[in-house]
């Protein structure tokens, strides 16, 4: 407890300093989100569908949908711009798309020029159910014209923003299911050969591109222009299962989260990149040997959509500033409880989080 009241001590001094300016590109994805909050487990919600089946259709009513702006990049570049970070969305979606995008995310500091436009946009309806562990949230996605963006679509404007750029963010990369993998291999080169920033990546879950899931671990994740790799749980164990040694095999018998750290320290050994993993009890970075752990803040969880979104945010505002591994894993880890538990789903200032952070220390003390 009481390393958990210096870490937190340590993000409110952050937050409460001038801070220093900084960009970050994130590409590709922006989705038309729908998010179905159902309040009910799985087995209570299959049997009204079932019901309303052998009737031949019906309505449930009472069920809570709010309309939402979507996709990894936007979200995290929404979280990124309330903490004061001038944001480059490189992303793509429909002229209708653009006015939503344009509507939701009213900040100054998003540089909205980037946005490319396609005819078919991206849209997921999310299902979020109740479990024993919490929140699972189920994505009914079509990813529209975000299936064909690739490389070929960055202009010399885009080029020069990556360059300029102190990060550059690659998100949904089964979204992008004909190009992503040369997509970030493409951003990363880009980075590293002309550019001066930090490369980061999250995949989201790969299993819908399931196939091509080698090619991206051996031309991507295995390279060395790779600085920092986000995953959750899932993602750990699929990149591990892919490394050809007897330690990366998920131990079955463990429970999900110490798989998960398993994995997380097999893919430290074997890639040059950073680990930093995120759960939903727990954060923790690994570099070669060293593990750091954060534990989660105890909060009511209104919503699991959007929560690593929010986490890679505060996530990379931590490692800009240089913060300790505890101290950046605590602040990503305060700005994804403070988004869970917000009533609107909005994303925090500094101040808020601030103010969040000091009464989560109050909390603790007692």
């Amino acid at each position: 407890m009481t390393l958990i009241i210096d870490h937190l001590d340590e993000v409110c001094q952050f937050l409460k300093k001038e801070m220093k300016p900084f960009n970050v590109v994130v590409m590709p994805d922006f989705f038309l989100d729908r998010l179905v909050t159902l309040n009910q487990d799985l087995n209570t919600f299959s049997k009204q569908l079932r019901t309303i089946t052998k009737n031949k259709g019906g309505s449930i009513d009472g069920i809570a949908q709010t309309e939402l702006r979507g996709g990894n990049a936007v979200n995290t570049a929404s979280a990124l711009a309330s903490l004061g970070v001038k944001v480059f969305p490189i992303v793509c979606t429909s002229k209708f798309g653009l006015q939503i995008l344009k509507f939701q995310l009213r900040s100054h500091s998003i540089d909205f020029s980037h946005v490319k436009i396609f005819s078919k946009p991206s849209i997921t309806t999310a299902l979020e159910l109740e479990t024993k562990e919490g929140k699972a949230n189920i994505m009914l996605r079509n990813v529209g014209s975000l299936a064909d963006f690739g490389p070929h679509y960055l202009n010399k404007d885009d080029m020069e923003t990556i360059e300029n750029a102190d990060y550059i963010c690659v998100f949904n990369w089964a979204g992008t299911k004909n190009f992503g993998t040369e997509l970030a291999e493409t951003v990363f080169q880009i980075t590293k050969t002309q550019g001066k920033g930090k490369t980061y990546y999250d995949t989201a879950d790969p299993l819908p591109n399931k196939k091509k899931i080698p090619t991206l671990v051996k031309n991507v994740l295995k390279n060395k222009r790779l600085d920092i790799l986000s995953v959750n749980e899932n993602e750990a164990i699929q990149y591990a299962k892919q490394l050809n040694n007897e330690e990366s095999k998920p131990k079955n018998n463990l429970p999900l989260e110490k798989q998960a750290r398993e994995a997380a320290k097999t893919l430290a050994k074997h890639l040059y990149a950073r680990i930093d993993l995120h759960t939903t009890s727990f954060s923790a970075t690994y570099a070669g040997k060293k593990e750091t752990i954060s534990p989660a803040f105890k909060v009511p969880a209104l919503r699991a959509t959007g929560a690593g979104d929010a986490w890679n945010a505060g996530n990379i505002l931590g490692d800009a500033h240089r913060l300790s591994d505890s101290c950046r894993l605590t602040l990503a880890n305060a700005t994804a409880a403070y988004y869970i538990a917000d009533p609107c789903g909005k994303h925090p200032t500094r101040k808020q989080l601030l103010e969040f952070c000091e009464k989560m220390k109050r909390k603790t003390k007692h």
